[in-house]
């Protein structure tokens, strides 16, 4: 069993989500963006120029506190370098801090900032290595078919090789692993359990005789969690390919002894996926969440069914947004 300790809090900051919202009411512990750059002196004039811009992607900093100490972690960078750069420079972000880095998948929306980011990690920190985890899976090309035949083709990801020249120790594997002394938790690949959840049907691949082929489980896919005291185990799925439910469900088994508190991230329940957000809204109830941050690719009529079934619990992802938990 890996090693995962309790950290006293947790704070995530959003760098990059498909949407910006700073007029929405929140519960006491969730700031919205123009609040965050109030509060930090960032923002004198309100302003276009002075915001961040929503992107279609995904970009969390973890910040978890461990007694007098903060353990830092980058999950994924967004889908361009220009969005990142700008987001992190107006949300003041300390790269110096950043003491690793895990990219969920292999897909452009969440790996197009991923060398800007490791670069400025490596100028920021100097001498101190950092690891950025990757998975053997994340480097084909991909693409995924419209229903008229024609691709989208997806960018690559960085490459080790490129990652490692940016000044990242890569760790490139499909195994689950400790970070940060155990202060956060990186799966290895998702069992697929439920029956409903299948994945992307449209995805492909490209195979090693360059041909097209089914990719529909993305199985380069992680997870990350926080086992957060007096709450429990907060769950971060970039884009839940593998489904929500699977998620959980590993992460429960994975430390059975830890509640599940939380979890934020993509849903995935959009497009060909809209089929099956009756069933994963009814088990996802089970799971009993006491906070539950849906964005990026949920998609607004998942979105729209789980506003109807959970209450105050639900507090939906947004450029900029800080999460104190």
């Amino acid at each position: 069993m890996l090693n995962i300790v309790e950290v006293d809090a947790l704070e995530v900051l959003v760098l990059v989500d498909n949407v910006t919202d700073s007029l929405s009411s929140n519960p006491k512990d969730v700031l919205p963006e123009w609040s965050v750059l109030l509060t930090g002196g960032k923002l004198r004039v309100l302003a276009g120029s002075n915001i961040c811009c929503a992107h279609h992607g995904l970009s969390l900093l973890l910040t978890a506190r461990v007694g007098s100490k903060e353990r830092t972690l980058l999950f994924d960078a967004g889908p361009a370098a220009a969005t990142f750069e700008r987001n992190t420079e107006i949300l003041g972000v300390d790269f110096g801090s950043v003491e690793a880095v895990v990219l969920s998948h292999g897909h452009w929306d969440h790996a197009g900032g991923l060398l800007a980011a490791v670069e400025s990690i490596a100028r920021s920190r100097g001498s101190k290595s950092f690891i950025c985890y990757v998975h053997p899976g994340m480097f084909r090309q991909r693409a995924t078919m419209r229903p008229d035949g024609q691709l989208y083709v997806n960018e690559l990801v960085p490459d080790p090789e490129r990652l490692s020249g940016a000044g990242a120790n890569v760790l490139n594997t499909s195994e689950p692993q400790s970070v940060a002394d155990g202060a956060f938790y990186v799966s290895g690949e998702i069992p697929r359990v439920t029956s409903y959840e299948a994945g992307v049907p449209n995805h492909l691949a490209r195979g090693v005789d360059g041909k097209w082929e089914p990719d529909p489980l993305i199985t380069d896919e992680r997870f990350v969690s926080v086992k957060v005291k007096g709450k429990g185990q907060f769950v971060f799925s970039a884009c839940s390919h593998a489904g929500l439910i699977n998620v959980l469900t590993h992460a429960r088994a994975v430390f059975p002894s830890i509640p599940l508190y939380g979890a934020m991230g993509g849903l995935h329940l959009s497009g060909i996926n809209e089929k099956v957000i009756p069933q994963t809204v009814a088990d996802l109830k089970k799971f009993g969440l006491k906070l539950l941050a849906p964005g990026h690719c949920t998609g607004w009529r998942a979105l729209s069914q789980i506003a109807r079934e959970f209450g105050e619990e639900l507090v939906p992802s947004a450029v900029g947004k800080k999460y104190l938990i």
